[in-house]
């Protein structure tokens, strides 16, 4: 029978120390269709080869896999649990949220997990619970049943009794304010945490952190709580690796914690160099670390990484802190080799990894199959590798080995990390990090009375189109479809305010909504304070199907896909796009591996290395976007009551619009800096949408 991580703990020596992570569920696309069987998405083999190479490398006591709440999100949590716990026999727990979901899904949901053999839940309240505004599941009032995680506890131990080691969070530096509280205060925290705990909670699990002094404090003050339920009981910190500058922020707006100001300086400082970011981020955190460990604890001392699916960041982290467990007596087989030795130095069995040692390193995909290019295209697949082999060497790796892979060393080691700067939903559908990095899954990111305040109650099209014109104006701080992490007072990036008068043109002139944008930049340095990464422009709104027939379709077929690159979707799924038409029956592999939807519209040249790619527009990837983006206009017409003159003006217009991305091919190239050569190539695309042009 599978272990309770409670018996893992107890089973290591007093003085251990134990470093679990999590496995993140990212947005629909990332798995493919829905009607797509799992193993077939090319995101789950990256992902599954990952976990295991990182689970042969890093040895983590426990795994958690996060929950998306309600239909088929949820039963993707649990087929990825399922994968953890079964095929790569990693002890897994399932974090389950409870508000806004009727008692039949939490009943299922732990059955299921029964099934699986997974005996550890992580007891979490979800989002605020909204199910009576939003009449969630019809005469089915269950849901009722959970209004806070307490509740999830107390149903789980009356159900099943002690079969779940059962896990509750805590926050060192207060819970976020909600609807049940006005302030963000430790201290108002703990009553609720005592009843959690008191209830039936087997082990806490906290927030992320970067302020050791909050967590210090935090830690010692539950330790000596008069109650006494904190004596004992497995406190495991959460630490999240710093990917990057925006990631960073985000996450922490999001999840309302603070950045100390010497960390914040410093990230300040390096925020336009990623690859600065990521190793500063390395000693930031190892650094946390270091402190937690000096905190006296009754038994062994873990740590929880949230990898967002990464492993290169987090590897550094665990070698650095001495948190990778040594080998026992059960992998005395294993074949240790000095930790210096160069992977490109790596003897092979088969001819194909000869090949791919003794060539040039460059980064590769993994994809389930290749496949041939068409005659006579320049097309070819030398930068992807079969799922089977790609990251590792012929010959199985030992762990010295394994570990210098995860860390992005070597030739190997960079195939296995290709993906190493994660760009959300921009980034490449294959990578396991693909997808949304706030964990929420469709949502407004504020609460319906903010949303109402924020957005008004439109009635008509001109209503919108004043929205968006503050927006982007800068009098409005976020739209619906805004990243998560909008704060009030953060206003447009520096870039985007280059093409403001591109974007309230297509939005006073066209009446078009616009979500997403990037002017075209034409050789600046990677370190630039605006630009940064470049260069084709491209913007993605929301159009009325009229204008999308009868404006917009006209102008694509005039010019081409060579110098217009476009995909369109609706709420009902339907696609079109300047690329060749996929086959009906295509999965995402074929959907990913089509070169001509893909396009890479930002790169960087950097000394030393090779070109990055970030942001990469191309159809599963936009189609998975489609699908989220008209989920989170139906979270807009919730917020109104049902049948008002908003919901239905809302409702009508989703179902008569088309999300529309379009890609410029030009920028200036080849043309002279300042010229009016290069204004008319970097401005084309926007004058030929606003009708400016021919």
């Amino acid at each position: 029978m599978a272990k309770k991580i409670t018996e893992k703990i107890a089973a290591l020596p007093p003085d251990a120390n134990y470093s679990p992570w999590s496995s993140f569920l990212q947005r629909p696309g990332w798995w493919g269709d829905p009607a797509d069987d799992l193993a077939e998405g090319v995101g789950f083999a990256n992902l599954s080869a990952r976990l295991e190479r990182m689970a042969q490398a890093l040895r983590p006591l426990f795994v958690t896999v996060t929950w998306g709440a309600g239909g088929s999100t949820a039963a993707r949590s649990l087929e990825l649990a399922e994968v953890c716990q079964r095929q790569l026999q990693l002890t897994t727990v399932l974090h389950l949220t409870c508000t806004n979901m009727s008692r039949a899904l939490v009943d299922m949901a732990l059955e299921e997990a029964k099934v699986l053999g997974i005996r550890n839940i992580l007891a979490l309240r979800g989002d605020p619970p909204r199910s009576e505004e939003y009449n969630m599941h019809g005469d089915d009032d269950s849901n009722k049943d959970f209004t806070f995680a307490v509740d999830l506890v107390k149903y789980i131990r009356k159900q099943h009794g002690d079969y779940f080691c059962i896990g509750v969070a805590a926050y060192p530096e207060g819970h976020p304010a909600d609807a049940f509280q006005d302030t963000q205060d430790p201290l108002r925290d703990i009553p609720y945490l005592v009843e959690k705990t008191v209830a039936g909670a087997d082990f806490i699990m906290t927030q992320l952190t970067y302020d050791l002094e909050a967590y210090r404090k935090f830690e010692t003050l539950l330790r000596n709580h008069e109650s006494g339920a904190f004596k004992t009981i497995p406190i495991i910190p959460g630490l999240m690796p710093i990917h990057s500058y925006k990631i960073l922020t985000r996450v922490t707006k999001l999840s309302h914690v603070k950045i100390p100001d010497p960390i914040a300086k410093r990230m300040e400082q390096l925020k336009n160099d990623d690859d600065a970011i990521k190793k500063a981020g390395v000693d930031v955190v190892s650094d946390i670390v270091s402190g937690i460990k000096e905190l006296k604890a009754p038994g062994p001392r873990g740590f929880h990484f949230y990898t967002l699916n990464l492993e290169k960041t987090v590897s550094f982290i665990l070698e650095r802190c001495k948190l990778i467990p040594s080998i026992g007596e059960d992998d005395s087989a294993v074949d240790e080799v000095d930790a210096t030795v160069s992977l490109d130095d790596v003897p092979s069995r088969t001819q194909q990894r000869r090949s791919s040692l003794a060539s040039q390193p460059h980064n590769r995909v993994i994809v389930d199959k290749l496949f041939a290019p068409a005659p006579g295209s320049s097309q070819s697949s030398t930068h992807e590798a079969l799922a089977e082999n790609a990251g590792l060497p012929a010959s199985q790796p030992n762990r010295s080995q394994t570990l210098l892979i995860s860390e992005g060393l070597g030739s190997l080691g960079r195939e296995a990390t290709w993906d190493d700067f994660p760009n959300g939903r921009w980034g490449d559908a294959r990578s396991p990090a693909f997808g949304e990095i706030d964990g929420y899954g469709p949502s407004l990111h504020v609460t319906s009375a903010v949303a109402r305040r924020l957005w008004g109650h439109p009635v008509e099209h001109k209503d919108v189109n004043t929205i968006f014109r503050r927006h982007v104006s800068g009098e409005l701080y976020m739209v619906p479809w805004s990243e998560g992490g909008a704060e009030e007072g953060g206003g447009l990036n520096p870039e985007t305010e280059v093409i403001r008068p591109e974007l309230l043109k297509l939005i006073d002139g066209r009446g078009w909504w616009t979500l997403a944008s990037q002017p075209a930049v034409n050789g600046v340095r990677s370190d630039d304070k605006i630009f940064g990464w470049g260069p084709l422009p491209f913007v993605e709104f929301l159009c009325p199907s009229k204008d999308f027939e009868t404006i917009l379709k006209p102008v694509f077929a005039k010019h081409g896909h060579e110098k217009l690159t476009w995909f369109a979707t609706n709420e009902k799924g339907d696609y079109q796009s300047s690329s060749p038409a996929a086959a009906a029956n295509a999965g995402t592999d074929e959907l990913v591996a089509n070169p001509e939807s893909a396009n890479a519209v930002t790169w960087g040249v950097f000394r030393g290395k090779e070109i990055v790619t970030p942001t990469i527009i191309e159809e599963v990837s936009f189609r998975a976007w489609g699908e989220e983006a008209f989920r989170i206009w139906e979270e807009w017409c919730r917020i109104y009551p049902r049948g008002s003159a908003t919901s239905t003006f809302l409702e009508s217009a989703k179902k008569d619009s088309w999300l529309v991305c379009v890609v410029g091919q030009q920028f200036g190239a080849g043309t002279e800096p300042g010229s009016k050569e290069e204004e008319d190539e970097v401005k084309w695309m926007w004058r030929v949408l606003a009708g400016e042009t021919e």
